[in-house]
């Protein structure tokens, strides 16, 4: 916890371009964005199939018991509570790591997977919800999907669903509510490039109350 790496992590409903926000405030960093990215570097690491993290990515589950996996982790990846452990349990604790190991090697921005909770005591992480109006975000998903609105409604709602149901049930938060994150900004009211900025200013100036 003593990393002095900045780390931008973003969560964000569907449609709001919580990406494409991420990769624009990467580069004007000069870092790297992760996103899926992390689902490959977390097979890499703990030896499980990528397929099974792409299969889990984000997704939600009935049966998580939070202190069992908790408890597990606390233990390491031998002993028998994480061999026993069901495979999207695992899934989430290799993606744990594997953001807890960037945010120890680099700055970076990092959307989505519960990065925040993951780096929960991290002295330089902001942690941001992007956020839109249900019409702007619908229109963006209908064009970068090529689908009509109808069905892009239809897919906004299935994925802010899981999202919410992923990061609820992962962490000790509630996805979206303004006392999880540092900033939240809706991107339909300052445009794409506007929220860049809006999270590149917050940031400075966190971390100069820091240094003060």
């Amino acid at each position: 916890m003593s990393s002095s790496n900045l780390i931008i992590t973003i969560g964000r409903q569907s449609g709001s371009g919580g990406k494409e926000i991420g990769q624009k405030i990467a580069e004007k960093l000069g870092v790297k964005c992760y996103d899926k990215e992390l689902l490959a570097m977390a097979a890499k690491e703990s030896g499980l199939c990528e397929e099974l993290f792409e299969t889990h990515d984000e997704k939600p589950t009935k049966s998580f018991l939070y202190s069992l996996v908790m408890d597990s982790y606390s233990f390491g990846y031998t002993s028998s509570g994480y061999m026993d452990m069901p495979i999207n349990h695992k899934v989430f604790l290799a993606q744990f790591d594997a953001i807890k190991a960037l945010a120890d090697k680099e700055s970076c921005v990092i959307v989505g997977r519960c990065a925040d909770y993951a780096l929960d005591g991290y002295p330089n992480v902001v942690s941001v919800f992007i956020t839109g109006n249900d019409e702007c975000k619908i229109k963006r998903l209908a064009e970068r999907n090529q689908v009509s609105e109808a069905k892009a409604k239809e897919i906004m709602m299935k994925t802010d669903k899981e999202r919410s149901s992923y990061y609820n049930y992962y962490s000790s938060k509630k996805w979206g509510d303004v006392r999880s994150y540092d900033l939240c900004v809706n991107s339909s009211v300052l445009g794409i490039d506007g929220t860049v900025d809006i999270i590149l200013d917050f940031a400075n100036a966190k971390m100069n109350r820091k240094k003060e």
